[in-house]
Parts: structure tokens; C-alpha cells; sequence
């Protein structure tokens, strides 16, 4: 059969099913350089490049390298399109929109889309989707969410599960449960609870975390290694640190703790709760399934957790496995250089991870040179340093400057950080405290007062300080002075006498602290009502004896120092 320029009609050619017989056989252990070899070899058989068939059997064969390959090959799947560009089936413009919204380039995959070059169908929705997630572009993604429903297609499940994603990754919590919500129990699958949890889990949720969790197990679904990943996240996120050991438990009996995702989230659950053993332990037990972001979150979990020396000696470690660190690896070293008061290591490093390994610095890395120099109380320093910096100084950074004055007392540097913080991030009620507690520290009481009277006119709220404590799967909250508890007479039963054995062992409150112009016995009241000595009191209730108490606080706000009344408290504690 040929075609009118007398030619083979590409569809009968003799050499395509040849072709397409060994794409088929290579897909079973896929590369890019195998699939390059193949169409080489279709084209020099006479198979036209703009042959459909072969086309979309390439496609195909590109789209199973997302797993293998990094990134995605998407400029030759682009590449291959473009031969059959007048006329694509709607499989292979799928299969590479699929492809681009698992790349660098997302939003290639909507500007594709944008051209018509086929007729939408059943899977083209959830790719542009997915692109519209990961460049969290909530406008694109109404568009889309508007197009599939007019075509009749945003009803699937799959397109829904899609949408949940979307609307979960961009912060609508409650349009993400209402698409959720359509979706008939018996068609949810575990792509739709995952896409759940995980929007939740990213965006500080764990409460929601845990709900959704619960109604999973309530009919019978059976999470799978993302399922866990995000109840980790949570539990991280709560300091449930009991309930965190009962889902190792779980992942250890069916076999998913050996998943690098999995293990990976258990060290920095043990590592934000405190368990740095467990954290270490769980990274010995990887052994090979471990990977750069095992070796990064446990050394971000030993820096935070006051082992900076021993966070370097991992990063040493880890570079004589020939290993090569990340952007976040770096930050994880440079935050232990600071929390360890090593400026000159915090310089060599921050020079190394240029030099060598050809990072280029990003507003992180920037923002923990100017904490290391405040920390260390060199803060005409750390001015000079954000005024010569190659990028432009953000929120973060000018508040870890403030930081640093309210805690050396450096009340020129602090106004002028507040006057760009003003400008920057007008109204965050943690620079208003920072500039009042640095008032207050050289007796600017006059000062602290009109500043608050500020936040109040402008309608400021400061995010109160809450402990939590973990008790038997639940978690209680406390605030200062809280007096809401069901057992709030015992609880403050349980301070008075933890007060009066401490004033024997000869404990003197330190109220330096109490950054108030208040008499010295109200400070010391404002102490003892502390939220965190009332998580204690109320552990101290519930616990047996010898039980291990474990305090998470919400706010994560400079401290160059420990605060010496709860330093001096645990040392008499112990």
C-alpha cells in the first residue's frame, strides 16, 4: 500500500512493528541511552520520524524513566512530540505532559496544553494538576479544575484525587476536604487519602494529620509507606513521641521501615522530640537504603538539639563516604557552627561549600552567617556582613539581627533592624516582642509600654507561648497562667510544691527574664506560672515515677543564651 508521492503509507511500513517489538522488550529495564539507540535504529530502518506509532511507543518508553532518571528527559520527549506536532494522539501529548509536571519545568506542561494539540480525555487533567501543585499556582489550577469540569471530566476520581492534591499543597485545607468529601467511600483509594495527609502534613497540620488518619483506619484501608511518612510528619510536628514509637512499631512488623522515605521521616521525628539515640540508631539500621537527606536530617537533628560538634564529625563522615552534601546539608553544618559559638569553622565551611562543592549561596546560608555572628555577640558585625551581602537581606534574616541586639543589649543596631523589618514584614507580632524585650533589657520602660500600646492600636496579636506534653496517645497544651484544665486546682497544687522544694535545694529565680516593669515578686509569680513549669506539673501528676518528661514548645524565636531561671531549674531538676 503506498501513498500518493508513491511512498509506504507510515502505518504498513515493514520495519515499525520491528521496532516497536524492541521498545517493548526494553522497557523491561528502561534507560534514556537504550531508547535513543532504538529510534536511531526505527529511522534508519524507514520509519518516518513523524510516524505516530513510533512516537507514542518512545513516549511511553521516556515516561518510565521518571523513576530512573534524573531529570525526567523531557527536552527529547518534547523533541519526539514535535515530529508528530500536526497531528498527536491524545496518549502521547498525556504521556508527555506527565512527563513535564514531574520535571524542573512544570509549567511547560500547561503551556503545552495551552496549544490544543490534541482533544483533552481522561488523563489529561491530572498532570496539569500536578503542575499546578508543585508550582503551587492556585490561579492555574482553578483554571484547569474550571476546564475539566466544563469537559465533563472533574468528576473522576483520579482527576479528584488530583484536585485534593492541589488545593492541599496550596493551604485550602477546606477546598481540598470538600473535593475529598465528593468522592464515594467505596472509590476513594489510597491516592486520595494520601493526597489528603500529605497536604495537611506540608503545611502544619498535624492535628487535621491525625484526624484523617484515624477515619483511614476506621474503614480499613491499609496505609502504605507515604501514608506513614505523613503521620510521622505530625507526630514530629506535636512532639508525640509515644505515639511516633507505636507507627515504628507498626512499619517495623510490615516491613516498610527499610523504605529510605520512611526512615528518613523517623530520624527527624526522633531528632524534633529529642531522642538523638533513636535518631542515630534508626540511621545505623538503614545501612545502603541510606541517602543524602538520612545523613542531612541527622545532622540537622544533632545541631538542634545542642550536639554541634558531633553534627561536624557526621558531616566529616559523610564526606570521607565520598558523599556530596545539599544546599540543606550545608545549612544543617552552619547552624551547628553557629550554636557552638565556631565563627572562624562557620567561615571556612561557608567558603568550602563554594569552593568545593559549588553551591551557591542562598538567602539560608546568608541568614546563618548573620545568626553565627550574633550568637557570639559580634553584632557590628553581623550589620556589616547583611549590608555587603549579595542578596537582598529578607524578614529572616534582619529579625536574627534583632534578635541578637535584644540579646547584647544593642539598642542603635536594633532600631535600625526594626525600621527595615517595618518595611518588610509590617505587623509580625515576633519583631514586636524582640524590639520590646530589647527595650526592656536597657530599661527603656517608657518605650516598651508605647510599643505595646502600638500593637494593640494597629491590632496586633502576640502568638501566646504554649507547651505541650505528651501523655498515654494525647496531647495536652498549656499557656501561661493557664487555668482552663479540668485538674487545674492539682496542677497548681503540684507547683506550689515544686516551688517550695526547689527554694530548700536553694534555688533563686532568675528574673531577669521576665522582661516587665513589675515588682520582683510578681516577676517571680509570672515564673512560677510559667506554661512550661505547668506542662511539668501536670506530667508530674499523670506520670509514674521515673517516667521521662518531654516539653515541645510552638515558638521558635532567637535565644543566644538558655534562659538561665529554666537552665537553673534543671539543673537542680537532675
Amino acid at each position: 500500500m503506498r501513498d500518493a508521492a508513491g511512498g509506504r503509507t507510515p502505518s504498513t511500513h515493514p520495519a515499525l512493528p520491528h521496532c516497536v517489538a524492541l521498545l517493548r522488550l526494553h522497557l523491561a529495564s528502561p534507560s534514556l541511552s537504550a531508547a535513543k539507540q532504538l529510534h536511531a535504529r526505527a529511522l534508519r530502518a524507514g520509519v518516518p520520524p513523524s510516524h505516530p506509532l513510533l512516537a507514542k511507543h518512545l513516549l511511553f518508553h521516556l515516561a518510565s524513566l521518571r523513576s530512573s532518571s534524573s531529570p525526567p528527559p523531557l527536552r527529547y520527549a518534547v523533541a519526539v512530540l514535535s515530529r508528530v506536532v500536526s497531528n498527536p494522539d491524545p496518549f502521547s501529548l498525556n504521556t508527555v505532559l506527565r512527563i513535564a509536571a514531574t520535571s524542573p519545568r512544570p509549567r511547560l506542561a500547561l503551556a503545552l496544553h495551552a496549544r490544543r494539540l490534541a482533544p483533552p480525555d481522561t488523563h489529561t487533567y491530572p498532570p496539569l494538576l500536578q503542575a499546578c501543585a508543585r508550582l503551587l499556582s492556585l490561579r492555574d489550577g482553578e483554571r484547569v479544575h474550571a476546564e475539566a469540569a466544563k469537559n465533563g471530566f472533574a468528576g473522576l476520581v483520579f482527576v479528584k484525587n488530583s484536585l485534593v492534591h492541589l488545593y492541599g499543597a496550596c493551604g485550602l485545607f477546606e477546598s481540598a476536604h470538600r473535593v475529598f468529601d465528593e468522592i464515594p467511600v467505596r472509590e476513594r483509594n489510597l491516592v486520595s487519602w494520601n493526597s489528603m495527609l500529605n497536604g495537611f502534613a506540608a503545611n502544619g497540620r498535624p492535628n487535621e494529620v491525625l484526624t484523617v488518619f484515624r477515619e483511614m483506619m476506621d474503614v480499613e484501608f491499609v496505609p502504605d509507606g507515604f501514608t506513614m511518612v505523613s503521620v510521622l510528619t505530625a507526630c514530629a510536628e506535636m512532639g508525640a513521641l509515644a505515639l511516633g514509637r507505636r507507627v515504628h512499631a507498626y512499619l517495623t512488623k510490615v516491613g516498610l521501615v527499610e523504605n529510605s522515605h520512611v526512615g528518613n521521616a523517623l530520624i527527624d521525628l526522633y531528632a524534633k522530640c529529642g531522642g538523638v539515640e533513636d535518631a542515630r540508631r534508626v540511621f545505623e539500621e538503614m545501612g545502603t537504603e541510606r541517602t543524602v537527606v538520612s545523613w542531612t536530617s541527622l545532622i540537622m537533628g544533632l545541631a538542634v538539639n545542642g550536639f554541634g560538634k558531633e553534627a561536624l564529625e557526621l558531616f566529616g563522615v559523610m564526606e570521607k563516604e565520598k558523599l556530596v552534601p545539599t544546599e540543606i546539608t550545608m545549612v544543617g553544618v552552619l547552624y551547628a557552627c553557629s550554636h557552638c559559638g565556631l565563627v572562624n569553622d562557620g567561615f571556612m565551611y561557608f567558603n568550602r561549600m563554594k569552593k568545593e562543592y559549588g553551591i551557591t549561596p542562598k538567602i539560608e546560608h546568608l541568614g546563618c552567617m548573620v545568626d553565627l555572628l550574633g550568637r557570639a555577640g559580634k553584632v557590628e558585625r553581623a550589620y556589616d556582613y547583611i549590608n555587603t551581602m549579595p542578596l537582598e537581606p529578607n524578614a529572616v534574616v534582619w529579625r536574627t539581627l534583632l534578635g541578637a541586639c535584644a540579646m547584647y543589649k544593642k539598642l542603635e543596631l536594633g532600631e535600625a533592624a526594626w525600621a527595615r523589618l517595618v518595611e518588610l514584614d509590617p505587623g509580625h507580632s515576633g519583631d514586636y516582642v524582640l524590639l520590646s524585650n530589647l527595650y526592656a533589657a536597657v530599661g527603656r520602660w517608657a518605650d516598651v509600654h508605647v510599643l505595646r500600646k502600638t500593637m494593640i492600636k494597629d491590632g496586633v496579636r502576640k502568638n501566646p507561648g504554649r507547651s505541650l506534653v505528651e501523655l498515654r496517645n494525647s496531647v495536652y497544651e498549656f499557656v501561661m497562667g493557664d487555668r482552663s484544665h479540668p485538674e487545674s486546682k492539682q496542677i497548681y497544687e503540684i507547683l506550689a510544691e515544686m516551688a517550695e522544694k526547689l527554694r530548700r535545694e536553694g534555688y533563686v529565680p532568675h528574673t531577669s527574664n521576665v522582661l516587665a516593669d513589675i515588682e520582683e515578686e510578681e516577676k517571680v509569680t509570672a515564673l512560677n506560672y510559667h506554661s512550661e513549669r505547668l506542662a511539668i506539673a501536670f506530667a508530674l501528676l499523670k506520670s509514674l515515677p521515673g517516667t521521662p518528661i518531654r516539653i515541645v514548645k510552638n515558638l521558635r524565636l532567637y535565644c543566644g543564651k538558655p534562659c538561665l531561671d529554666r537552665h537553673n531549674i534543671q539543673l537542680l531538676l537532675r
